[in-house]
């Protein structure tokens, strides 16, 4: 899903807040204000004036580490020239550190500064000729001790033909020469959590649903019919599964198209997602997977992420379930509201078997181990197969086995359905933190009926093979294994900066190996000729025993390799329905597809 992520704490009163924001604010004296100007648009630089009232003799101020990523990214490597003023007078500013700043000053403190953005995706902020997508903690400073006190963000010198739109926050619009959009939230944080869309785009209320939800849509391949229905649909079934909607109105902020730029997926927020996808084909996962984390990681969130902290890592075991459950309920809800068939939903969860099984790590890197290192996801060596396995693969297949083990300890009275219930009333709703996997177990268990202790330490905190067939079984399906054969050339390699294709690993023992491939060789030549373009597609031609001669750049030497292509053996897994399953089978089996639980005295129709 490419949904790397992070929540923010927002209780349901701080949400109804948002609209009444400007009669709280009069009582509690004057906001701490940004003024960003967007001109020329095309240089890419938000120039930035937070105005910082009642400083005693000095103030300090931040910038974010990390923010929608679980990835220290150092937002202040983007920053230019910080300054600072009391009125017309300049004041002395002092670098604390990579993203701290100390101001000497009394009164009412402007720190200025610009900052340079132009990636694109939803985990990011992009600056162009075309658009602004502002993910606000990219680039707005923070006073660390007075993240509570309200905010205030003027956007200036808007383009005349552009539209601006920030989600859940209060937007108040001022016509002139250029356009001026206000925003306002109760803290930094909930600032931090809107992101704000601005340009040329459509914006259309999804018909049939209360609270009201909209679409902002920048780009183009997507048909309007299809993505109301995906949303209407996507909405309204998990509002009625979470038994009402936790926001006065909600935001969906998508890129299509050639305006999907950068890092694919989406990004949840509290009140909206932000979403880029190359067309509406791929749309409808994606989106049914951020609009749960509504409740699955904004509201139901875990104490080891409790409160945000932009300076450093956050480390937690609970993204297994924060989002690899989420991506269960992802599939749950296309196939129940119709838009997957239950062929499509056996193939997705094939899919992820055969992904998390194909995977080395899975032996030795449990699911809450896959969550504490979620962190080093930004380095290309931790995403080999040997070295990670992912927390949203790994997590989604566990909430399934799960939910059949409740549905079937409880004769299909309940469900994994009743545990997010639960929790979002035990945890959500009373704006508590969980203790990562010790309460989704507690909670388990007092639905269930039962112990899943043992369940928890082997396969959540263990790396015991998970038992598909026995759990499987419970719900009348069964796991195949199908074997694929294709020829192996025993390296991975990629192309550098310079264009040349350069070794990145080596299969231990494999052929490359044994014929002398090592990391970092530059290949100069392949057969006499250049270096295939694409990797993969030639090895889709060839045979195993294909001879391969390798022109090699090593250090300062130049050698020559000669290796005879291997063969790999990789297992797909794909599920079916067991032919003759037993009653209560069957019923667990239809309560997955359909999202019910009825007992199995009860007929199904």
């Amino acid at each position: 899903m490419n949904c790397p992520s992070f929540w923010r704490r927002l209780s349901l009163a701080a949400i109804v807040a948002f609209t009444g924001f400007l009669s709280v604010a009069a009582t509690a004296g004057a906001a701490i204000r940004y003024d960003v100007s967007l001109t020329p648009p095309e240089q890419h630089v938000f120039h930035v004036s937070m105005q910082i009232p009642d400083v005693k003799d000095e103030v300090t101020v931040q910038m974010a580490a990390w923010n929608a990523l679980y990835q220290i990214r150092d937002f202040s490597a983007h920053l230019q020239r910080v300054e600072a003023f009391a009125g017309a007078e300049a004041l002395p500013v002092e670098k604390l550190d990579k993203q701290t700043w100390r101001v000497r000053g009394t009164g009412t403190i402007s720190v200025r500064y610009a900052t340079f953005w132009d990636e694109g995706g939803p985990f990011a902020t992009q600056l162009n000729a075309d658009h602004a997508f502002i993910n606000p903690a990219m680039i707005l400073m923070y006073v660390p001790d007075r993240r509570t006190e309200a905010v205030q963000l003027d956007m200036a010198d808007v383009p005349l033909e552009w539209q601006a739109d920030g989600a859940s926050l209060q937007i108040l619009e001022q016509m002139g020469r250029a356009r001026n959009f206000e925003f306002e939230a109760a803290n930094y944080d909930e600032l931090a959590d809107a992101p704000i869309e601005a340009g040329r785009f459509e914006r259309f209320d999804v018909p049939g649903l209360d609270p009201p939800v909209r679409a902002v849509i920048h780009g183009d391949d997507w048909r309007k019919k299809r993505v109301e229905d995906d949303l209407r649909r996507i909405c309204a079934y998990e509002v009625k599964l979470m038994e009402g909607a936790p926001y006065p109105h909600y935001t969906f902020f998508v890129h299509f198209g050639k305006a999907a730029t950068g890092a694919g997926g989406g990004m949840e927020h509290a009140n909206s997602t932000a979403i880029s996808v190359r067309s509406d084909e791929d749309f409808d996962n994606v989106a049914a997977h951020e609009f749960f984390h509504l409740w699955n990681v904004k509201r139901i969130h875990p104490v080891t992420l409790d409160p945000i902290d932009y300076t450093q890592e956050q480390y937690t075991r609970a993204l297994w379930f924060a989002e690899g459950v989420t991506n269960a309920y992802a599939s749950y809800t296309l196939v129940r509201t119709g838009l997957w068939s239950k062929a499509q939903f056996y193939e997705d969860l094939g899919e992820q078997i055969s992904e998390l099984e194909g995977r080395a790590a899975n032996r030795w890197q449990s699911a809450e181990q896959s969550s504490l290192d979620a962190w080093l996801e930004k380095y290309p060596l931790y995403n080999r197969s040997q070295n990670s396995v992912s927390y949203y693969t790994k997590g989604q297949i566990l909430g399934a086995l799960l939910d059949i083990l409740i549905r079937d300890r409880t004769r299909n009275e309940k469900s994994l359905d009743d545990v997010l219930r639960s929790m979002n009333l035990e945890y959500g709703a009373k704006n508590r933190a969980y203790r990562d996997s010790l309460d989704v177990r507690l909670t388990a268990e007092k639905i269930a009926g039962g112990s899943f202790e043992e369940f928890f330490q082997k396969y959540v905190a263990g790396t015991e093979p998970l038992p598909y067939r026995q759990v499987f079984g419970l719900a009348g399906l069964e796991l195949k294994p199908v074997e694929r054969r294709h020829p192996a050339i025993g390296f991975s390699a990629g192309r550098d900066q310079n264009g040349s294709l350069v070794v990145r690993s080596v299969d231990p023992n494999g052929v490359a190996d044994q014929a002398g491939v090592r990391v970092d060789d530059v290949i100069t030549s392949w057969n006499g000729a250049e270096p295939p373009r694409s990797l993969e597609h030639w090895l889709f031609s060839q045979k195993k025993g294909n001879a391969v001669k390798l022109g090699i750049r090593r250090e300062y030497r130049n050698i020559g390799v000669e290796l005879r292509l291997g063969e790999d053996v990789d297992t797909f897994y794909r599920l079916a329905e067991q032919p003759y399953a037993s009653e209560q089978a069957v019923h667990i089996r239809e309560g997955l597809l359909r999202g019910v639980t009825q007992p199995v005295t009860a007929s199904i129709h």
